[in-house]
């Protein structure tokens, strides 16, 4: 059945956009809750201390290494309601611009992206992030004291706040949207004290957060602390020399460093397996980028995949055809380990809820076949013990690759049951906070919608 508005010519008068999308019968019907008087809606542009902007990328982006480094936020660094610090770039702090540096209190927004879901993602920063800087395609808005932070983010990831980013942005192939665009965005100035408990919910959310990246730390530490290492075992070294009969594959030198087979050696004096020995491997499968579609059964790539789970970056979809066709090869089953090989190679997680999906080629899924924790092996996988082992293997190329021959090779840590039992018990509870704080974010989302809804 066809979906059209109908305009009055009267309407459209002075109106900057006269493109028949800006126009859908959903956008219309957001614009008439959100003008009812009850709930005070205003312009984004008078809710904040100074206009919107937005960075740059600088010319010089080398990082210097010496602890003066910021981290350098884009679009995939922002999630919904979180700034993801693990893997974002960084910059000299010489080339942070002042005008574009995040503040506590503030709200980061993407602008630009392929899809609905990527455009339009909000996050606030708190005090305890670390000094960063945003590039061109993320918005910093600087709410005034009018309207609580913490409400004015949960109000921006809300269908109310996307809908109207998504109406507001130019829908070509790279979907944009400008500085002055997210002003316009209307915003219910909804009492104090409900604002109040919303900023509550966003605080919360934020300290499970952190308590959840203090116990996965905890965990790590907790493993190099039985194994007897610590990083600062394993500097690189400027000369070395390495014997003839030990070159094969590979002639690079920094497979060579003699810090790698330090590692090895202390894993193998604890009683150490080969990876092979522990698990059966399968690999996923690379339907072609002419499969992807914007909705339909998950895709997970290696992009999408990170220590805590399956992430909502820039996600793909298959057709329920064609996931029909391949699920009984390539979904993730609970209990499993997926394993990054490709790109980023060297990503552990264990998957505890079910999937409909499929794994790309660039991810392996591990299935137990000894008595190990499952938790405590992808720990090690993720922590020192395997990075330094994928950082090894996989080096020597710009764009990475991970054989599964080298990853049945790496050596994992078989410590007593009892260790590896504590051990997974402290990740499964990073996780535990970690799902909480995202059930806190979507409740204070719902708690918007409701109430908008309700028109009060």
């Amino acid at each position: 059945m066809a979906v059209f508005s109908v305009i009055k010519k009267s309407a459209l008068e002075g109106a900057e956009r006269i493109d028949a999308e800006y126009y859908q019968p959903s956008y219309l019907e957001i614009e008439r809750v959100l003008k009812n008087t009850g709930l005070r809606a205003q312009l984004l542009r008078d809710l904040i201390k100074r206009p919107v902007v937005t960075g740059t990328t600088p010319k010089i982006r080398e990082a210097l290494g010496d602890g003066s480094d910021i981290k350098f936020i884009k679009t995939d660094s922002l999630r919904e309601g979180q700034i993801v610090f693990d893997n974002a770039d960084v910059l000299p702090v010489k080339q942070s611009r002042k005008n574009s540096e995040p503040q506590s209190g503030d709200i980061l927004v993407t602008i630009i992206g392929a899809t609905y879901e990527i455009v339009g993602r909000a996050a606030k920063v708190f005090a305890e992030d670390p000094k960063m800087n945003i590039n061109q395609n993320v918005v910093l808005v600087r709410p005034s004291d009018e309207i609580l932070s913490g409400y004015l983010e949960t109000f921006l990831r809300s269908k109310f706040g996307r809908h109207q980013l998504w109406q507001q942005s130019r829908q070509t192939e790279q979907v944009n949207l400008n500085c002055r665009e997210v002003e316009l965005i209307r915003v219910p100035v909804l009492s104090k004290s409900f604002q109040q408990d919303i900023n509550e919910l966003v605080e919360e959310a934020h300290s499970l957060l952190l308590q959840s990246e203090m116990i996965y730390s905890d965990a790590e530490k907790k493993l190099l602390q039985e194994l007897g290492v610590k990083e600062s075992d394993f500097e690189e070294e400027l000369s070395y020399v390495v014997d003839v009969s030990e070159v094969s594959e590979r002639t690079d030198a920094e497979y060579f460093q003699p810090k790698y087979s330090k590692l090895v050696e202390k894993l193998r004096a604890k009683g150490s397996k080969k990876l092979g020995e522990l698990i059966s491997i399968k690999k996923g499968i690379e339907p072609g980028a002419e499969a992807y579609q914007d909705e339909g059964k998950l895709f997970i790539r290696v992009s999408s995949l990170s220590k805590f789970g399956v992430q909502s970056v820039d996600q793909k979809y298959l057709s329920n055809e064609l996931y029909q066709k391949l699920y009984t090869d390539f979904q993730p089953q609970v209990g499993e380990i997926l394993l990054t090989k490709d790109a980023t190679p060297g990503i552990a997680y264990v998957v505890t809820e079910a999937v409909e999906g499929i794994i790309s080629g660039g991810i392996l899924r591990l299935k137990l076949k000894t008595n190990i924790d499952t938790e405590y092996l992808a720990l090690c996988l993720n922590s020192l013990v395997g990075q330094m082992q994928v950082e090894r293997d996989a080096g020597g190329s710009v764009i990475k690759h991970w054989r599964p021959d080298q990853v049945k090779n790496i050596e994992i840590p078989f410590l007593p049951k009892e260790t590896q039992q504590k051990i997974g018990d402290l990740v499964q509870k990073s996780h535990a906070a970690r799902k909480k704080s995202k059930e806190l974010l979507e409740q204070a989302k719902h708690h918007i919608e409701e109430l908008i809804e309700k028109g009060t």
